[in-house]
């Protein structure tokens, strides 16, 4: 888990330019939504976009909404920055960030323009550089809330092949979920793009909970179910859980500082591992209310 427990199992780009899109986003059982204006709208659409999800960004209940701006350095990022910092977005996504003063620029322009304390600077990890120098990326600020895989500007960059395994990536994705790790971040896995192979997405969602991601970013809606169930706990976990923490409370109060529990030693790092998955659980359940009641 990263350093809260908000459910982060299906985080959904949505299309800046189609309004339609963003109104349906709101009964979608996705637990994040990133409202894209860069590589889903096209130039002439851009400004457009803009006044979308801006009008947008609050309506979407307790679920965390992330703007990905274009880059900087392009004719819409800067204003794209200082629109989000008036919206009501929970974070700003910057694309391809390969150093932390890229960080930081955009942290001055969200001081300049009075964005809230509680939004967050999330960063897009999709070149060669972005991983190479991520433990400076995620040091950079304290507005820094997680990083995205971006796989498909990665492989192009690598020049390396999307396989069922992904190989070519497990270098980058360690270091990237290590650097999370360290600093308290959160990190979500990159996009599954062959929408008809429901067998290579589901072990792409195996993957990446195995390697530590809270969850996965999606192309469509009909990939949320799967993300949800793979990256969320199990009832059988959440049980599990909850014994070793009634159990290793059990024997402290004994003065024992670990417990056999049907075989298995449980230790205090097993009790914090414990409490993080109930914690998910129990906000897992909220978001799930409030989306009904939406």
């Amino acid at each position: 888990m990263a350093a809260t427990a908000r459910p982060r199992r299906s985080v959904l780009y949505m299309p800046g330019s189609n309004v339609r899109a963003l109104e349906k986003a709101r009964s979608l059982a996705a637990d994040g939504l990133i409202l894209d204006l860069e590589d889903a709208v096209a130039p002439d659409a851009k400004v457009e976009a803009r006044s979308n999800v801006v009008a947008a960004a609050g309506s979407y209940g307790q679920r965390e909404v992330l703007i990905r701006v274009n880059g900087l350095a392009t004719p819409w990022g800067q204003a794209d920055v200082v629109a989000a910092c008036a919206s009501q977005a929970d974070g700003i996504l910057i694309p391809k960030v390969e150093s932390a003063d890229m960080v930081r620029q955009v942290e001055a322009i969200m001081a300049a323009n009075n964005a809230p304390d509680s939004m967050k600077i999330w960063c897009m990890i999709e070149t060669p550089l972005g991983v190479l120098h991520v433990e400076d990326i995620a040091k950079a600020s304290p507005r820094l809330g997680g990083f995205v895989m971006g796989t498909s500007d990665l492989a192009k960059d690598m020049r390396c092949l999307h396989t069922t395994l992904r190989l070519p990536f497990i270098a980058a994705f360690n270091l990237c979920v290590m650097a999370a790790r360290a600093y308290g971040l959160a990190i979500l896995d990159g996009v599954h793009l062959d929408l008809s192979d429901d067998e290579g997405f589901a072990a792409s969602c195996t993957q990446g909970r195995e390697l530590g991601f809270d969850g996965k970013t999606l192309i469509h809606p009909k990939t949320i179910a799967a993300a949800n169930a793979a990256f969320g706990p199990t009832e059988k976990e959440v049980a599990w859980a909850q014994t070793i923490i009634a159990a290793h409370a059990a024997a402290e109060q004994d003065g024992k500082g670990v417990v056999v529990v049907d075989g298995k030693l449980i230790e205090n790092l097993h009790v914090v591992t414990a409490r993080q998955l109930v914690a998910e659980a129990e906000a897992i359940k909220v978001l799930e209310a409030d989306l009904a009641t939406a």
